[in-house]
């Protein structure tokens, strides 16, 4: 009995974290008199460690900005329409404004897939460096507005864990046949190695790994996964996350109703956002480092990738990523600019580290 109800538990956490729940949530305070409220939904709960506090940091954060005169209305997940269907109901008009992951847009730009899942790629401080020093920022703001969206960055997730599984992996060797669960980047590189990769949305991933239908993959960050109860599993959790050191998140509006705000208010929600950048990088840190003693602290083994197969991963990623650049002018063209980007300052930081 003792065990279905740590399963029932399970669910529960899992149905109201992944945005199952009935109705819209609602955040802060009530609008003052007057104020113009914008309905956003959000690829994230706001019950979510992360991105899911994100949400609730940028709409206060607004609200503060703004003396009250320009708020959030926050739509939950699935809501109006599909998370990864955020970006059409955007330029559709069924969404007024979306909070959302870069990565959902690769459908419709593969240079999307450069701010939202890089294996081996820029950590979240270059990660933000080049979006907002770099040429980044342009990269972004282009591909957005050939859909005719207006799309503002708007945080800066940290890492992955690398994943969990159901046997440990020690060689590279030991990745064929085993059946998966990634993403589309970090997918195409563990397939290279002789893996199966099972599609499997996040709601989906928990049940299947605990049956023993796929024999483990990729979550997301540590804290997120706490959350979400993956130590109850009694699966070893591996780190570092290789395949998405960092991500990019967007306040999308359509850009005909984007440039219909007054341009106050735009400066506003740019505002916010960048502090919501700044408030995402600063709290995340400690809150993986609580998360990670949160998982020891419920019997989890933590391992790390063994140099072999992060070596493995890394030949494998250099390709993959060679590959979308030979077919997409756009990416490459970014990729290229990344990669210069973050070459340029590994002096400085490799000299400025203490030892």
């Amino acid at each position: 009995m003792a065990t279905v109800r740590r399963i029932i538990g399970v669910i529960g956490v899992l149905a109201v974290v992944l945005g199952t729940a009935a109705g819209p949530v609602v955040a802060g305070e009530p609008d003052a008199p007057g104020a113009r409220v914008i309905q956003m939904q959000t690829a994230f709960n706001p019950g979510l460690p992360g991105a899911g506090e994100g949400v609730r940091a940028f709409t206060k954060t607004l609200k503060h900005t703004s003396g009250g005169a320009l708020a959030i209305r926050i739509v939950e997940p699935g809501r109006i329409v599909p998370t990864k269907d955020m970006l059409d109901g955007i330029v559709a008009g069924d969404l007024e404004a979306g909070f959302t992951w870069a990565g959902y847009a690769v459908a419709k730009a593969p240079v999307f897939g450069l701010f939202g899942t890089v294996p081996f790629g820029p950590g979240p401080s270059e990660m933000t460096s080049w979006l907002l020093d770099g040429n980044g920022g342009k990269f972004h703001h282009d591909a957005y507005d050939r859909l005719g969206v207006a799309g503002i960055p708007c945080g800066v997730q940290g890492s992955k864990g690398g994943g969990w599984f159901r046997a440990d992996l020690n060689t590279p060797e030991d990745f064929k046949g085993v059946k998966l669960r990634y993403g589309k980047i970090s997918g195409d590189v563990i397939t290279r190695m002789g893996a199966t990769l099972v599609p499997l949305a996040a709601g989906d991933f928990f049940y299947q790994l605990q049956q023993g239908k796929v024999d483990g993959g990729e979550m997301s960050t540590p804290a997120m996964d706490a959350a979400l109860g993956f130590d109850k599993l009694g699966l070893p959790y591996y780190l570092p996350g290789w395949q998405q050191p960092s991500a990019v998140i967007d306040f999308l509006m359509r850009k005909d109703k984007w440039e219909a705000l007054p341009k106050a208010q735009r400066a506003q929600i740019e505002t916010a956002c960048r502090a919501n950048i700044a408030w995402m990088l600063s709290r995340s840190p400690h809150t993986q480092s609580l998360a990670l003693e949160k998982l020891r602290a419920s019997g989890v083994v933590i391992k790390q990738w063994s140099p072999s197969i992060l070596k493995a991963f890394r030949k494998n990623a250099d390709t993959v990523l060679k590959e979308r650049a030979e077919i997409d002018a756009e990416f490459a063209a970014a990729w290229a600019d990344q990669k210069k980007f973050v070459a340029q300052g590994l002096d400085w930081r490799t000299m400025s580290h203490l030892p």
